[in-house]
């Protein structure tokens, strides 16, 4: 069967839900900054990032002195959930409304679940950080599309776990990183790395630096903006080895991107494949074999062997 006709792999153009994206981006954003602000820290600032979920997305437990909450996304009946341990829930819709609005409206759902939470007030890594609470621009939201996107998140989640298996060095687990709004899996090859440059808009530097503080082979997926007007998967390699840019990888469609230095494999190409699974893991695999083997990094300890590949 080909895929194009499953729709557990369902098209989301860009220019169709733009105004969504920017909109979820940000409210993510916010709810990804609650994290930020209470979660211990963890190396490459993993205590941050938010995980798919059979509904949508998740902070997973957050510390609070004694007692914990977790905030969710739900992508199905279109709701923000916040759970405390102590069985207190409040709910927010997840409707068409202004960023400023959905910021208040979440911060006084935490307030009255008797948590105070001081949040960074203004977005990352975007060209035009507007305070969360001026914040009237954007406030779309297209339910379908929404869904659709988190449909994209959960099979790409199941696949890249499969992949990150085949590996027995560091490695991330799959996770949202809700300032680039991508999903990815990352592994190490064990050795510092130079320090970052930094660069990314409306970010301090120190955080790339912390990012990637060690070398590393990352993979994900991207719903586009920018030089990349589509939805894609992509790879790159930090620092990224001699050699790294020519490796041929598969499948066919994926290809080098000079200006972001990354390998891109169109979401269309997996979508339309009769083995969309399988074209992915390619994908991810090939593109570490292009970093891990230009890199000179150690596979006899690092690979698990391909006989036990999940």
């Amino acid at each position: 069967m080909n895929s194009a006709a499953n729709p557990a792999w369902p098209s989301l153009p860009l220019a169709q839900w733009q105004d969504t994206y920017a909109t979820l981006h940000m409210w993510t954003q916010i709810v990804g900054k609650t994290r930020l602000a209470l979660a211990p820290m963890e190396n490459h600032w993993w205590q941050v990032a938010l995980y798919v979920t059979p509904r949508g997305l998740t902070t997973s437990a957050i510390p609070y002195g004694e007692r914990t909450f977790a905030v969710d996304f739900d992508f199905i009946d279109h709701t923000l959930w916040m759970r405390t341990s102590d069985g207190a829930t409040r709910a927010l819709a997840l409707a068409a409304r202004s960023v400023a609005e959905f910021y208040a409206e979440y911060m006084a759902g935490l307030r009255a679940l008797d948590l105070e939470v001081a949040l960074m007030p203004s977005p990352v890594e975007v060209q035009t950080a507007i305070p969360f609470a001026e914040d009237r621009e954007h406030a779309a939201y297209d339910p379908d599309a929404a869904r659709r996107c988190w449909q994209i998140l959960l099979q790409t989640d199941r696949v890249l776990k499969r992949f990150r298996g085949r590996f027995l060095g560091k490695a991330s687990p799959v996770h949202f990183f809700w300032g680039s709004f991508d999903l990815a899996a990352t592994r190490f090859s064990g050795r510092r790395a130079p320090r970052h440059g930094g660069g990314a808009p409306n970010c301090p530097d120190y955080v790339m630096v912390e990012a990637y503080s060690h070398e590393c082979s990352s993979c994900g997926f991207w719903p586009g903006a920018g030089a990349i007007a589509e939805p894609a998967f992509y790879a790159y390699a930090y620092p990224e080895p001699a050699g790294y840019a020519d490796h041929v990888v598969r499948p066919p469609g994926a290809y080098y991107h000079r200006e972001m230095r990354e390998f891109i494999l169109p979401y269309e190409v997996v979508r339309k494949a009769s083995a969309p699974d399988e074209l992915l893991l390619g994908f991810a695999q090939s593109t570490y074999d292009a970093a891990a083997e230009h890199g000179r990094w150690d596979r006899a300890a690092l690979d698990r062997p391909q006989d036990e590949w999940p």
